[in-house]
């Protein structure tokens, strides 16, 4: 089922944006019209750029099951094309520490994604007032919009926050898929480039061309020659996709970014990246190829990266790996210290994990499985206490139902602050993009089920975070 954006016309009169509903067009319900306190998901819409606000307590209600009445806004992560086209290719959002403010990332930046058909666009960062998204009053409006900032590369996709800057992963080079290898330090208050570190070129099994890492004029990557992704030195350049920091035991801190290109993890010393170095790059780990979704446990101490799809060929994974940071950064061969399989049984079949993350306690990670229509439930403890308990920390396997009985494509996941929740959203890119054919999930971690779905999240859903008031 299929659920038609509802088109609003914004006047501009003496400084005042008016929103007019159209004939023929739903209007929002009783839920998403009323004061709300609580707690609340941010998910972000992608191929529908807007930013979803959704109430918990209106999603557990009995009568909201498989509807969009949750809903309590939706808010433009771009300003609107003159013409009146919704822009913007939101994936990625981190959330300020107060809780005021959400940092959402614009893969391609400012984009119409019904015409921009290519990999490789500028990464912006939409600046979003929560509370103003928290308003029913600025649905379908950029009244929640602060400002866009650039990302610094092309591909924008992980994103850490420190207390000044945005960390970015630019996951791709201009127009292609391929070629990316930087990570970007962005000020939060001006949006201004502070500071870009340069990944290191992989070791595939042919010669790369010649670019000097940093980057020395006049060599680069190969922005004019790859227009359709995988490009034919795809192994050459790591393409960052995930980012998570970890922690050694005194608190030293290290970036670690999922390499889809050159299938390993990427150690980054965070103070020698904080000092100006532009080769902050230390080690890497070698993994799974497919390396996509990463988180750290909440201690810094272990990194949890998903074996998710390969981007130069139809392949995808079936295990999450576990490394330790200690152990990682003294570059110790035996940093992954356990892979457990998730979604599947059968080591031949191919579940795609993609953005897992972990309990507030540590006691457990949740994976979306995109290409198994599932969330697997993973045991730290047991996964940490060797290969036998690796063999059996997926001590709980949820599937998950689309309302129309078609593939569910789940990606993204988060956690409540109790630990009593996990948030799932879902739904693959469908045409046209105006139609709001995502999901989210809902589930009890305590009884291991689904227990709301909401409908009507925008369209290929990527991520999601939940808010409180």
């Amino acid at each position: 089922m299929s659920f038609s954006l509802p088109t609003l016309i914004r006047f501009a009169l003496f400084g005042t944006c008016i929103a007019i509903q159209l004939p023929g067009y739903s209007q929002l319900s009783d839920a998403q019209t009323s004061e709300h306190s609580g707690v609340y998901l941010l998910a972000t819409g992608r191929r529908l750029p807007l930013l979803y606000t959704i109430s918990l307590e209106t999603a557990l209600l009995q009568q909201n099951q498989r509807t969009s009445n949750a809903i309590v806004s939706r808010s433009l992560v771009a300003e609107r094309h003159l013409d009146g086209r919704l822009l913007g290719d939101p994936a990625n959002l981190v959330i300020s520490e107060d809780g005021r403010t959400a940092f959402i990332i614009n893969h391609h930046g400012s984009i119409d994604n019904a015409e921009f058909r290519q990999h490789g666009g500028r990464g912006q960062v939409a600046v979003i007032d929560v509370d103003a998204a928290l308003n029913p009053a600025n649905n379908l409006t950029a009244n929640a919009l602060l400002r866009s900032m650039d990302s610094g590369g092309f591909g924008a996709i992980g994103a850490v926050l420190l207390p000044e800057m945005l960390v970015i992963n630019n996951a791709e080079n201009h127009l292609t898929e391929d070629g990316g290898n930087r990570i970007t330090f962005v000020d939060r208050r001006t949006g201004g480039l502070r500071h870009t570190i340069e990944l290191q070129l992989g070791n595939p099994e042919f010669e790369c061309e010649q670019y000097p890492v940093p980057y020395v004029s006049p060599y680069g990557p190969p922005s004019n020659r790859a227009i359709l992704a995988p490009d034919q030195g795809f192994g050459c350049f790591p393409n960052p996709n995930g980012l998570a920091m970890g922690r050694t035991s005194n608190d030293t801190r290290y970036l670690f970014t999922a390499n889809g290109g050159t299938s390993d993890v990427s150690i980054v010393d965070l103070e020698a990246a904080l000092r100006g170095e532009a080769d902050a790059e230390r080690l890497r780990v070698v993994n799974q190829p497919g390396a996509w979704g990463i988180t750290a446990t909440p201690d810094g101490r272990h990194i949890i990266v998903a074996h998710g799809g390969r981007q130069d060929r139809a392949q995808a994974g079936n295990t999450i790996a576990i490394v330790d940071v200690e152990l990682a950064v003294a570059g110790s061969p035996q940093s992954e210290v356990a892979r457990v399989k998730v979604g599947t049984n059968d080591p031949a079949v191919q579940t795609h994990p993609l953005i897992p993350s972990v309990r507030p306690d540590g006691r457990e990670l949740v994976v979306p499985n995109l290409r198994g229509d599932s969330v697997s439930i993973v045991n730290l403890e047991l996964a940490l206490s060797g290969v036998t308990g690796a063999e059996s920390a997926e001590v709980a396997r949820i599937p998950l139902q689309h309302p129309s009985g078609g593939p569910v494509r789940p990606k993204g996941s988060s956690i409540s602050a109790d630990g009593r929740f996990a948030a799932i959203s879902a739904g693959g890119g469908s045409q046209p993009y105006s139609e709001e054919t995502g999901l989210v999930f809902i589930i009890d971690l305590e009884i291991r089920e689904v227990v709301a779905t909401v409908t009507g999240v925008g369209n290929d859903p990527y991520n999601l975070a939940f808010v409180y008031r």
